[in-house]
């Protein structure tokens, strides 16, 4: 529906074939929606501000894993969709939807490459909840450009901690990131595993990518982070879990072994069992539609 940027190279209109290893996220279904930090509590309010949304049209989340932002926002449209490759977390997904109450939303087992087809549009709002770095992200969102409607948007939502101003810390101890990076590390190697293969460094942002296609420069808007989050032993260690660089299959047989060591770790530093967590901000970079005025 819409015309090619000038100036777009033939490398950013074709797809590159990107691998995708089924086994990232083995065994981190369970833990994703009880181990993740929530986003911003004004997230809907920023993005119903910001978009002029009003209840009507249709949501994609792609690599929307258990459902944490379909169905968070799935009372701002009139149906919603959530795309993911991984069955277990669909079906956690689908689980978290019915005891919500939740019968708007609809969920297809697929890569965002796999789009248009997949979940054709139109769509009024296509978002990827820390998601986006997983797929070809150039072809992806040029994808993404001609499946929405006329005024439509894409919205990358991401945690931003550099830079942002640190909250003040409501009473408990912080999270011990470094000494359970340091523990992972003691059981999977100091480089960074990720399904059967390494993670890649990265050497671009998303605002990068978008700049590149013909949403051209995106625009960039910080949803105050949760600043009062407390959490207990086994959230912290589900968040550990529900990482692709400490997925519970990567630890084969050594999978208890780690996670009492983690949890002897979590209670020298707090007996209470309870950990200050601020995720930091909620950045949301959002192209495609002119703010609202």
């Amino acid at each position: 529906m819409h015309d090619p940027r000038p100036g777009l190279s033939a490398e950013l209109r074709h797809p590159v074939e990107v691998h995708y290893d089924p086994t990232i996220y083995r065994g981190s279904a369970p833990h994703y929606a009880v181990g993740r930090p929530p986003y911003s509590r004004k997230l809907e309010e920023t993005l119903v501000e910001t978009l002029d949304l009003d209840g009507r049209g249709r949501l994609l989340d792609a690599g929307c894993g258990p459902g944490i932002l379909a169905l968070r926002l799935a009372h701002l449209f009139e149906q919603v969709v959530g795309l993911d490759p991984d069955p277990d977390m669909l079906a956690q997904a689908a689980r978290r939807a019915a005891e919500q109450g939740i019968a708007n939303v609809g969920w297809v087992q697929a890569r965002a490459e796999d789009l248009p087809d997949a979940a054709p549009g139109p769509y009024r709002l296509v978002t990827f909840g820390q998601s986006l770095h997983w797929t070809d992200e150039h072809h992806v969102a040029e994808v993404v450009y001609d499946l929405l409607e006329p005024g439509g948007a894409i919205a990358i939502i991401v945690h931003t901690v550099q830079g942002r101003p640190q909250p003040v810390n409501p009473g408990f101890p912080p999270i011990p990131h470094d000494d359970l990076k340091a523990l992972v590390e003691r059981y999977l190697g100091s480089t960074r595993r990720s399904g059967q293969g390494y993670t890649s460094p990265r050497d671009h942002t998303f605002q990068d990518v978008l700049t590149q296609t013909r949403f051209g420069s995106p625009t960039i808007i910080f949803a105050p982070g949760v600043a009062d989050l407390v959490r207990d032993t086994e959230s912290v260690l589900s968040g550990y879990f529900s990482l692709t660089t400490s997925a519970p299959h990567l630890f084969g047989s050594r999978l208890e072994q780690f996670a009492q060591e983690a949890r002897n770790l979590l209670q020298a530093c707090s007996p209470a069992g309870l950990f200050w967590d601020w995720p930091g901000d909620t950045e949301i970079i959002i192209a495609g539609c002119p703010l609202a005025n």
